[in-house]
């Protein structure tokens, strides 16, 4: 060849060689990416650990949730009918229901009550006294569940007529045995199966307290103190 021909060759080939020398760079970029993703799928990873940990948290609080619900309700629902037919008759019936069988604790639960002689239909359209009996009833329903010592109630038979004020006054009767009952009432069938009876009476600008142990007399004696002394009860 000639030295022309050498020349141009040379400098073909130094031009071939210029275009093929590396990037430096590109592997500093190279690294940072890498650098980039290595924390990305650290932090991915970290993520998914935490979000198992709530998962799994989540649902042994839900199960807990669950266990202290169940046996309540287990309990009430077979408790409630026998409560309800005690206050109003045997006719009577009543049961619970929920609306979400898998988490009962979301939607609530829905209480049903058919008095004696009554069609089906809504708690609304229920009278203020079957109402106030249906009330009693899952209030005693929820007592025999984890039982309370005393009860304090309040002229609970304002919207009661006398037949039910009788019943409600029977099953308090027969329920003192198992818990203390306070009951404020101005109506003479209920508080005449007490115990004992505890007034207010005004003495010019005094107000007193008086108190009648029942338990003392038996109702023969106590009807004819009564009319001896001029009780007012």
């Amino acid at each position: 060849m000639s030295i022309g021909q050498l020349e141009s060759k040379l400098q073909s080939v130094n031009q071939e060689i210029d275009s093929l020398t590396p990037n430096l760079r590109a592997l500093d970029k190279l690294e940072g990416a890498e650098s980039r993703l290595k924390a990305a799928m650290d932090s991915f990873e970290k993520q998914r650990v935490d979000a198992k940990k709530a998962r799994d948290a989540f649902v042994k609080v839900k199960q807990q949730r669950y266990n202290q619900f169940a046996p309540c309700f287990r309990h009430i629902s077979e408790q409630i009918d026998r409560v309800y037919k005690a206050l109003v008759g045997d006719s009577g019936t009543a049961y619970l229901s929920l609306e979400d069988v898998e988490e009962p604790y979301l939607e609530g639960v829905r209480f049903h009550a058919m008095p004696p002689g009554k069609r089906f239909m809504d708690m609304d359209a229920l009278s203020g006294g079957e109402k106030t009996m249906a009330a009693l009833a899952l209030l005693f329903a929820l007592h025999t569940f984890k039982p309370a010592p005393f009860f304090i109630l309040d002229e609970v038979d304002a919207a009661l007529d006398n037949q039910n004020v009788q019943r409600l006054a029977q099953y308090l009767h027969k329920q003192r045995g198992n818990v203390q009952l306070i009951v404020i009432s101005l109506k003479h069938r209920l508080y005449e199966q007490a115990d004992a009876l505890i007034g207010v009476y005004r003495t010019g600008a005094i107000s007193k307290p008086l108190t009648l142990r029942l338990t003392d007399y038996d109702s023969g004696d106590f009807k004819d103190e009564a009319e001896k002394e001029n009780l007012a009860v």
